[in-house]
């Protein structure tokens, strides 16, 4: 069998740039480098597709490939439109993907697939209880596991925090437009962090998102009763989970 043989090309939508792999679904991790194209503006079905189909033919095709996207994702089905044009909603991406690629194509949300990796082959190998992966970039993508097993498309980014969006109060992006330091964003983050406890009560969070490469900077600032671990993959953790959704 060739080195290759394993790998699943992964693909990962945001909202600012597309990213993509191919994925040791074995291993859990890229074989070679993480590819990136910007988002297309406006971020419609046909030029993001246009723009994912670029980026996967630089890279060897293979069977089966995972998309993992913005939205939350019903049987294959966009519903909603956060971080991409509204066009979307109720787009069945899987069949467009398959079209696209000509190749069998799952389709999940990307804090999904995020967390999806992190529980098989990261941060949260070997975690029981409830688990929470949250990823911290153009918004908060949320993943919830219970003994290992996903509730997919919990939005919890989404949640009310002091009369907005949590995602509008303490996400990455938000962090980057007003400038804060690290301890003005950590408070922000905390406070997130003690709405989604008394709600849901998780034995851990894992941090991810490209923020997460710099966890030491801020993990002594973080605070709360569950156990707070950074992602493994960090930036790549979404590529490798739409890899392993579109494996399995």
């Amino acid at each position: 069998m060739s080195v290759m043989a394993p790998s699943v090309l992964g693909i990962d939508v945001g909202g600012s740039s597309i990213k993509g792999g191919l994925v040791d679904i074995e291993a859990g991790r890229l074989h070679g480098e993480l590819l990136s194209v910007a988002t297309p503006r406006p971020a419609a079905p046909e030029p993001v597709m246009q723009a994912v189909a670029q980026l996967a033919a630089t890279m060897q095709m293979t069977q089966a490939v995972g998309v993992a996207f913005p939205s939350v994702v019903q049987h294959g089905k966009a519903r909603t439109a956060a971080h991409i044009d509204p066009s979307w909603i109720d787009v069945d991406g899987a069949a467009l993907a398959a079209r696209k690629l000509a190749r069998r194509a799952v389709f999940l949300n990307d804090a999904d697939a995020a967390g999806l990796a992190e529980m098989r082959w990261g941060a949260g190998r070997g975690l029981k209880g409830v688990v929470i992966m949250l990823t911290f970039g153009t918004g908060i993508g949320t993943a919830l596991f219970a003994d290992g097993k996903l509730f997919p498309n919990t939005e919890l980014g989404h949640l009310e925090l002091n009369g907005i969006d949590a995602e509008e109060w303490a996400s990455a992006r938000i962090r980057t437009q007003l400038g804060l330091d690290w301890p003005a964003w950590i408070e922000r983050v905390n406070a997130y962090l003690k709405r989604m406890h008394a709600l849901f009560w998780p034995d851990a969070f894992i941090l991810g998102g490209a923020v997460s490469e710099r966890f030491g900077e801020f993990a002594p600032l973080l605070h709360s009763p569950a156990q707070i671990r950074p992602a493994q993959f960090a930036g790549q953790a979404g590529v490798i989970g739409a890899a392993l959704a579109a494996a399995t």
